[in-house]
């Protein structure tokens, strides 16, 4: 499928979680808005998007392979990294949820050091990620109902997650599939990471 194509479908799934404009964000890709409009035309007529306007059919949705990915990610570093790019590797779309920071601190036995707002902002901000939303304490799989994910990509360390995420997926009746990445560099952690600066500072 063609580029504009694509994002074109990106950006109207996308639009469909966040209220925000589709047309916006390919204008601000460099597409100008006839550009958008004949593609947008041709899409309607391949029965892809909705005659509204505004939204996917059920065709165009299943034309988008969609990944799902969790953390905290209070620190970035290298293993985040290449787990993330192997997440999009994929799919077509990248969508990160990071944990709240009460979520953080049960997982990570500490408080994060940036708030969940800050790093949404992080995370946001890599290439490789197309979206970027904060998780929810309840449930979390109203985040991943919102999504609907093909696949849910777990990182290197999050194995005890596998049978978790299967069953909830069952229980909202999502066909994802489970994906198991692993991380060239496993000793690299935020803990870790703070803990070694934490120890360089000391040391001073």
């Amino acid at each position: 499928m063609e580029l504009i194509k694509k994002s074109i479908l990106t950006e109207l799934y996308l639009s469909g979680i966040t209220g925000k404009s589709h047309i916006d964000n390919l204008t601000k890709k460099g597409f100008t808005q006839k550009l958008i409009d004949l593609e947008i035309d041709e899409l309607i007529k391949n029965k892809l998007v909705k005659e509204d306007r505004s939204a996917l059919t059920e065709l165009g949705r299943s034309s988008l392979r969609v990944v799902l990915a969790g953390g905290v990610f209070d620190i970035i570093h290298p293993g985040h990294i290449y787990t993330l790019n192997a997440a999009k590797s994929l799919g077509d779309v990248l969508i990160v949820v990071v944990a709240t920071d009460n979520t953080a601190l049960k997982m990570k036995k500490r408080q994060p050091l940036h708030s969940k707002e800050q790093r949404q902002e992080l995370v946001d901000s890599l290439v490789m990620v197309d979206l970027c939303l904060i998780g929810q304490e309840d449930d979390i799989f109203k985040t991943v109902n919102l999504v609907k994910p093909q696949i849910i990509a777990l990182g290197y360390d999050q194995v005890h997650q596998e049978k978790f995420i299967i069953d909830g997926c069952k229980k909202i009746q999502l066909d994802a599939k489970v994906a198991r990445l692993q991380s060239p560099i496993p000793e690299s952690s935020s803990s870790k990471i703070q803990k070694e600066y934490g120890e360089s500072i000391h040391g001073i």
